[in-house]
């Protein structure tokens, strides 16, 4: 346990998010505890100092060993200076404690790309920006060098794109063959009734969302989960046709559906695909061992993976991406050696490298006991190998974000052959332009200028949303509207 106590100090969120990269999986008291394995107590004084500087953060750090550390920050009158400030001094004092450094310094945010692309928007070249990444940050050279690659990028991609005008469509379908032992997406069987009733509601949110937006272009459709594809092929057809007459897709540059369980797919449901217009899917293996998929709860084979990319490839699907998880349970680098050969030889159009991430509501978290024999690996040197491969295939990254509860404090990243890049990905990662959420468990996210924009949540159960289908269209016509209902500012 780490006993934290901040006072006057308001960057809580901040301090504590370091201490877990140094010290993944402990818990936290706000109040001084005897058993703490670290007690860190933090105040601000505020001196008779010349303004941009209003005083100092004086923090105390004692360890259950005995271990006594304190530092000084600056309390500046700008906010974010202070906090970054406030973050490199506390960082050198945990590293000096732990004797490790972070990849990604003392970022703890999700979207460290953003930082690197505003910087390119502004006019700063990438030596430029390494340079105040490594200085402000302490990012390693390994982390910065792929931050503003994957930064420059994203900048070709979104090129001519007017983000005021645009907006992009998430559609979410939350039903999927089984739930896998890491996920904690919504996610619930499919049942023929249960679907039918999830799915007119959905047609109604969709219908609003349109009426709404009917002054914007839409750039971007994403179709996720759960699995899509664990509708029927009728179901995918009468969904996808509906948004395609509901819709003006005239400028649309991206139609995603995440096809994802390889159990999922067949040669009906790829045709429907490209009969209605997607022209990108998402195959996912996560791994290409057979015992750890049977171990995470995916009840597809490796060939079942094989078969269907190989099929989607002969149907005439030309952007096909693959999500790939390293640091899985009891899985080594020769095995993800193993996994990336597999994919080299289909050739994919767009893997994603995805850092094994334990939320709370992940099976492996809630029935920890369950699988206590299980073992994990290096996620480090995993993601670097993987990482290797997708350069020797030509991939570039083109989008990277970060969550908590990571493996290893890493990343998750994008990478892609040219012209390939997921733009739903970037738009929505780097908050550049309004994504409308429809259906259960999905997030509206409205820019209202000026770095700031409104957040709709809709509720994760499909009955529930079902029920509550009036009140949440309510909200959400007077959201999009132009009525603000609660306004939050773009962070990193």
């Amino acid at each position: 346990m780490i006993s934290l106590q901040l006072r006057d100090v308001p960057f809580e969120q901040d301090v504590r998010e370091l201490f877990m990269a140094f010290f993944p999986g402990e818990t936290f008291s706000h109040v001084p505890e005897q058993d703490a394995m670290i007690s860190c107590a933090m105040e601000a004084h505020r001196e008779a100092a010349i303004a941009p500087r209003l005083g100092t953060y004086r923090a105390e750090i004692r360890t259950a060993t005995g271990q006594n550390l304190s530092f000084e920050s600056s309390w500046m009158q700008e906010r974010i200076a202070s906090k970054n400030e406030l973050k490199r001094a506390l960082y050198r004092v945990l590293a000096e404690l732990t004797g490790k450094a972070l990849p990604w310094g003392t970022l703890t945010g999700i979207r460290p790309a953003k930082l690197a692309l505003t910087a390119l928007q502004q006019g700063k070249t990438a030596a430029e920006i390494r340079a105040d990444f490594k200085r402000d940050y302490y990012l390693s050279d390994a982390r910065n060098a792929l931050c503003v690659r994957t930064a420059e990028n994203e900048l070709r991609a979104i090129q001519g794109l007017d983000f005021a005008a645009g907006y992009s469509l998430y559609i979410g379908i939350p039903f999927c063959p089984t739930t896998c032992l890491y996920c904690s997406f919504p996610s619930y069987p499919a049942g023929k009734n249960k679907a039918a009733a999830y799915l007119a509601a959905l047609r109604e949110e969709l219908r609003l969302t349109a009426e709404g937006m009917a002054d914007r272009r839409l750039d971007a459709i994403y179709v996720g989960g759960g699995t899509p594809t664990s509708l029927t092929a009728e179901e995918l057809r009468e969904l996808l046709s509906f948004v395609r007459a509901t819709f003006d897709l005239s400028s649309i540059r991206e139609f995603t559906v995440e096809a994802g369980r390889p159990d999922s797919i067949t040669r009906e449901k790829l045709l429907v695909l490209q009969e209605e217009g997607v022209n990108r899917i998402s195959i996912n293996p996560q791994t290409m061992k057979q015992a750890t998929l049977d171990l995470i709860g995916r009840f597809h084979t490796v060939e079942q993976f094989k078969e269907s990319f190989q099929l989607a490839r002969e149907l005439g699907f030309m952007n096909i991406n693959t999500d790939l998880i390293m640091g899985l349970p009891n899985e080594s680098e020769a095995d993800v050696r193993r996994t990336m050969e597999g994919i080299r030889a289909l050739a994919p159009d767009d893997v994603t490298i995805h850092s094994l991430a334990l939320k709370r509501a992940a099976r492996l978290n809630t029935r920890r006991e369950d699988y206590a024999d299980v073992r994990y690996g290096d996620a480090s040197q995993m993601v670097e190998l993987a990482a290797s491969y997708c350069e020797e295939m030509g991939l570039s990254p083109y989008y990277l974000y970060r969550q908590k509860n990571m493996a290893g404090n890493l990343e998750n990243v994008g990478w892609c052959r040219p012209g390939k890049e997921g733009l739903y990905n970037i738009l929505m990662m780097e908050e550049l332009e309004t994504i409308v959420g429809c259906g259960a468990g999905t997030t509206t996210r409205i820019m209202r200028g000026a770095g700031q924009y409104e957040r709709l949540e809709n509720v994760k159960d499909p009955a529930l949303y079902v029920e509550r289908l009036p009140e949440l269209l309510a909200k959400k016509r007077r959201a999009l509207a132009g009525d603000v209902l609660r306004l939050k500012k773009i962070g990193i």
